[in-house]
């Protein structure tokens, strides 16, 4: 009868993808959320007034920095244990919530306690995920 030969201490090596090739569906996500986000806040920036070249490089701005962060969460993120990797999305959510709201002109206070609504919810929700589906 064949089978299959022994590895090293009875298990069989998981084969991975390689770390220096990205497929382009990893840049697709952090690209379209940074774009909506760079809207969002250009829009908000505007105060219902005309829109002028440093409206359009602040929401180009912001969007970018939204991806990259979006981006290098994704990648380091699987890495983490899945309490670090939820709290990380819960403080990148948060953040980028509470600083959209700060551009409406609120108080402060206002901000801050949106942003931890929001990183309270969206680290649960990531929380929530990677503990169901662990391998």
């Amino acid at each position: 009868m064949a089978h299959a030969a022994p590895t090293a201490f009875g298990r069989q090596r998981r084969q991975t993808a390689s770390k220096t090739h990205l497929h382009k569906s990893a840049f697709v996500g952090p690209v379209l959320l940074g774009l909506v986000y760079g809207f969002w806040a250009a829009f908000i920036e505007r105060q219902a007034g005309p829109v002028t070249t440093a409206n359009v490089f602040y929401g180009i701005l912001c969007g970018v920095i939204f991806a990259g962060i979006m981006f290098g969460l994704a990648r380091v993120g699987p890495r983490m244990m899945r309490e670090v990797h939820a709290a990380a999305y819960g403080a990148f959510g948060g953040i980028a919530a509470g600083y959209l709201h700060s551009l409406t002109g609120q108080s402060i206070l206002k901000a801050v306690v949106v942003g931890l609504a929001v990183a309270a919810g969206v680290g649960a929700a990531a929380f929530y995920r990677y503990y169901t589906h662990e391998d």
